[in-house]
């Protein structure tokens, strides 16, 4: 049995101009005990597939189980085993970290477990900020304490949609050590991000979304080993000949170009030579999940692929 499982799953919206089609037919599992990383740009679908496995949207078609249990026939079997740290920073500003916690773990049932509680204070670096109220915290510390009510009733499925967005290096060391952590232990781990090195570094199997269809469906390992390039990286002042610049990825003055083999790194540095552009901290790497990622989604449209 899949800890998750989306069925055909379609979400379509109507409005003044029309119908708009949020998801096309999204079918995968999420096996038991395993990380598994959802991406693709805004707009994708990402979060309406999220909000349907919570139940806070209901889908046009299709069927979404969590451990076995229909989101919508079996609603409270079904979130009872999902614990989900949203995007927003939403927060009940009467309590303290402690209270709001304690009051987290009410509304699952669950009572005396301050042990627990005090474990995941401990490890998300909010020990400290127990007896504060929700209020006096900074965003950073207002997230941490998202991760935490999802994880006061030890929910088999933890969905994490966007984490670490907008919060500092220490927050992402801390909760990714304690994530992966509860991952060995069995827990499974739904991830959605925009910082691609972290899918890459915890994620065994990946599956991308491009215009509310899924695109790409596969271990990590396996979509980097199909990308099987060198990357040239290099920094620059100077604009690259046109030829070149058509297939270069640019950020600010750090250019990638993808080469098959070393015959073409030595030819794309000779082109640099022969056009006068002076090449700084010029590195040679292979493919990132950034560089799949970019191929998959600027690539032609395609059918969703297999689940």
């Amino acid at each position: 049995m899949p800890a998750v499982s989306f069925q055909q799953v379609t979400k379509t919206y109507s409005g003044p101009r029309g119908e708009f089609q949020a998801l096309g037919g999204v079918s995968f599992d999420i096996q038991q005990g395993e990380f598994f990383g959802l991406l693709g740009p805004n707009g994708a679908g990402k979060t309406t597939l999220i909000s349907i496995l919570a139940g806070l949207t209901r889908a046009t078609s299709g069927r979404v189980t969590v451990m076995g249990h229909d989101v919508r026939k079996d609603y409270v079997a079904a979130r009872l085993a999902l614990g989900i740290v949203p995007q927003e920073l939403v927060f009940d500003p009467f309590f303290t970290v402690r209270e709001a916690l304690r009051i987290q773990s009410g509304y699952f049932g669950v009572q005396g477990n301050d042990a627990w509680i005090d474990e995941v204070l401990l490890h998300l670096g909010l020990a400290d900020k127990a007896g504060a109220n929700m209020r006096q915290l900074s965003g950073g510390m207002k997230r941490r304490v998202l991760v935490a009510q999802a994880l006061v009733h030890r929910p088999p499925v933890i969905v994490l949609d966007e984490p670490t967005a907008g919060v500092d290096v220490e927050l992402r060391q801390t909760l990714w050590a304690f994530i992966a952590r509860l991952n060995r232990e069995g827990h499974t781990v739904l991830l959605t991000t925009h910082y691609l090195e972290e899918a890459e570094a915890l994620c065994h199997r990946i599956g991308m979304l491009k215009q509310g269809r899924l695109v790409a469906l596969d271990r990590t390992a396996d979509l980097l080993r199909g990308m099987a390039s060198t990357m040239l990286r290099f920094k620059t002042d100077q604009p690259l000949p046109a030829a070149m610049a058509s297939q270069a990825r640019v950020t600010g003055r750090i250019v990638q170009l993808k080469a098959h083999d070393a015959a073409e790194v030595e030819r794309l540095l000779a082109r640099l030579r022969e056009a006068g552009v002076q090449v700084e901290d010029l590195e040679i790497g292979r493919a990132d999940l950034e560089d799949v990622f970019l191929d998959i989604m600027q690539a032609p449209a395609r059918d969703e692929v297999p689940a």
